[in-house]
C-alpha cells in the first residue's frame, strides 16, 4: 500500500491548512511578538484552501483517495470553502478582540486552524474512522478554544462544559460506529446506504446507527443535546462562539449528509420519522427560550438551536432538494451568524462582559455603519427576501414537503415568525429607541469591519442571485 502523488492532490486544501498551523506554531515559538504576523499568515493559508477547493467544484469526479478513506468530488470541496470562509472570517474579527480582550496568544490561531482541518476531514471522509478522527481533532480544538480566556470564570466552565459533555457524547457515536462495523462488517461510509434496506430490521445495525445520530446531534445543538449550547457560547470568548456555530455545524451537517444519505433515511423510515420529530422539537424549544434572552449572545445560541431544527428539515427529506437546501442553508447561515456574533464582538466592553438588548439602544445613532451591518443579519436570520436566509429556508422547506415532511414546514415557517420577535425586536431598539449606553461612541477596527462587509455583501448576493451557489451544489449529488 503505497500513497501516490494524486492522493496528496486530492488532498491539497487540507494539507495547506495543516502546513499553515505548522508555520504559525513555528513562528510563534521563534519570534516574539509574532501576533500579528501569524494572523494574516492564517488567513492566507486559509484564503489559498479556499481558493483550491472553489477552482475543483465544478466536473470534479467523485471518487477517492487515502486507500478508500479520502472522499473527492464536489461536495468535500464545497464544504471546505464554506469551512475556509468561516475561518476567515473568524481571523479578521479576532485580530483586534483579542487584544481587546486581553487574550493575545499566538497559539490561538494554531487551534483554530487545527479545528478547519478537522473539518475538513470531516467533510471528505468515505470512512467512518477517517470521519471520527476529524471529529474529535476539531472537538479538541473547540475544547481549547471555548476555555481559551483562562483568566475568566465563564470561560473556563465553557470549556469544562463542553469538554465533558463533547467527551460524553464521543462515546456514544464511536459505540455505534463499533456497532455499524458489526452488523456490516466494513467501515466505509458508502456501506451504510447499501446494507439499509437489507439490515433494516437489525437490532445492532439500526442501534448504531441511532448512537451516531446521538454524537451528531449534540454536535450541531439539537434537541435533545442542546443544553450545553448556550452556556458555552456565552462563556467562550466571542469570536470563537460565531465560529463554533458555524463552521462547527457546518461540518457535523456534513456529517449527517454523508451517514444518513437520502437512501439510508428511505430504507429506515423509523430513524427518519425520529430525525423529523427531533427538528419539529428543535425549531420550537430553540425559538420560544430565545424570546425571553436578554443577552444578545444566548439569544443567538438559543437561536442557533432553532437554525439546527431547520437544517434537519432538509436532511430528513431524503431527496436532492433538501440535501443541495441544506448546503445552501450552511453557506447563509455561515455568513449571518459570524456576521452577528462579530458585531457582538466589537460592542462587548474589555473586561469579558457580555452585551444585553438594552445596551444596544440608540446604536444607530452611535455607530451607523455598525447597526446597519447588524440590521441586515438580523433580517437574513428572520428569512426576509433578499437576503439569504429567505431562501435557505425555502429550499429546506420545499425539500421537507417534497420528501412528505408538508406538516414539518409548516412548523418551520411558524416558528420563523415567531423568531421575528427577539431579530427584529434588536432592530427597533437600535433605531427607534434612545440609548443610555454606558460607551458614547463605538470604535470599528478596519479588519473586523472588512468581515462584516463580507459577510453582508455575500448574504445580499446569494439572496439576490442564488442561482449562483446552486449550480455548485447541483455538482454535489
Amino acid at each position: 500500500m503505497i500513497m501516490t502523488p494524486q492522493d496528496y492532490i486530492a488532498a491539497l486544501p487540507l494539507g495547506i491548512v495543516a502546513v499553515t498551523a505548522f508555520l504559525v506554531l513555528l513562528i510563534e515559538a521563534f519570534r516574539d511578538g509574532s501576533v500579528r504576523v501569524t494572523s494574516w499568515l492564517t488567513a492566507l493559508g486559509l484564503a489559498a484552501a479556499f481558493f483550491v477547493a472553489m477552482t475543483r467544484v465544478f466536473g470534479a469526479a467523485p471518487g477517492t483517495a487515502f486507500f478508500g478513506m479520502y472522499a473527492t468530488g464536489a461536495f468535500p470541496d464545497l464544504m471546505t470553502a464554506v469551512f475556509c470562509v468561516s475561518g476567515i472570517l473568524t481571523v479578521l474579527l479576532s485580530s483586534a478582540y483579542l487584544g481587546k480582550e486581553h487574550l493575545v496568544q499566538g497559539e490561538y490561531y494554531a487551534v483554530l486552524l487545527s479545528a478547519v482541518a478537522g473539518m475538513i476531514m470531516m467533510a471528505a471522509a468515505a470512512d467512518l474512522v477517517f470521519f471520527f478522527l476529524g471529529l474529535e481533532l476539531m472537538s479538541i480544538a473547540f475544547y481549547i478554544l471555548a476555555g481559551f480566556a483562562r483568566g475568566r470564570l465563564m470561560s473556563n466552565e465553557a470549556g469544562l462544559k463542553y469538554f465533558l459533555l463533547g467527551a460524553f457524547s464521543t462515546g456514544f457515536l464511536l459505540y455505534g460506529i463499533a456497532l455499524v462495523y458489526g452488523a456490516t462488517g466494513r467501515t466505509a461510509i458508502s456501506a451504510i446506504p447499501s446494507h439499509s434496506l437489507a439490515l433494516a430490521h437489525s437490532p445492532v445495525f439500526v442501534v448504531g446507527l441511532a448512537l451516531v445520530l446521538v454524537g451528531l446531534l449534540f454536535k450541531v445543538a439539537a434537541f435533545p443535546f442542546h443544553m450545553w449550547a448556550p452556556d458555552v457560547y456565552e462563556g467562550a470568548p466571542t469570536t470563537v462562539s460565531g465560529f463554533m456555530a458555524t463552521g462547527g455545524k457546518a461540518a457535523a451537517f456534513s456529517g449527517f449528509l454523508l451517514i444518513f444519505s437520502p437512501l439510508a433515511l428511505n430504507a429506515l423510515p423509523t430513524l427518519s420519522d425520529v430525525i423529523s420529530l427531533i427538528a419539529a422539537a428543535s425549531m420550537i424549544l430553540g425559538n420560544i427560550v430565545a424570546v425571553s434572552q436578554t443577552s444578545i449572545k444566548r439569544m443567538l445560541a438559543y437561536s442557533s438551536i432553532a437554525h439546527a431544527g431547520y437544517i434537519l428539515a432538509g436532511v430528513v427529506a431524503g431527496n436532492r432538494m433538501g440535501a443541495e437546501g441544506v448546503i445552501f442553508y450552511l453557506a447563509a447561515y455561515t455568513l449571518m451568524n459570524i456576521g452577528a456574533f462579530g458585531v457582538v464582538s466589537i460592542l462587548e466592553s474589555g473586561d469579558g462582559t457580555g452585551v444585553t438588548y438594552d445596551e444596544c439602544a440608540g446604536l444607530s445613532r452611535r455607530a451607523p455603519v455598525l447597526s446597519g451591518l447588524m440590521a441586515v443579519f438580523m433580517f437574513s436570520l428572520t428569512g426576509i427576501p433578499p437576503f439569504a436566509g429567505f431562501f435557505g429556508k425555502y429550499y429546506v422547506f420545499a425539500g421537507a414537503i417534497g420528501g412528505g415532511y408538508t406538516w414539518l414546514a409548516i412548523i418551520g415557517v411558524l416558528m420563523s415568525v415567531v423568531s421575528a420577535s427577539y431579530y427584529l425586536r434588536l432592530v427597533v431598539l437600535m433605531y427607534f429607541k434612545e440609548g443610555t449606553e454606558r460607551n458614547s461612541s463605538v470604535s470599528v477596527p478596519a479588519a473586523s469591519l472588512a468581515a462584516l462587509v463580507i459577510a453582508a455583501i455575500g448574504l445580499l448576493g446569494l439572496g439576490l442571485f442564488p442561482s449562483l451557489l446552486l449550480q455548485l451544489t447541483a455538482w454535489c449529488f
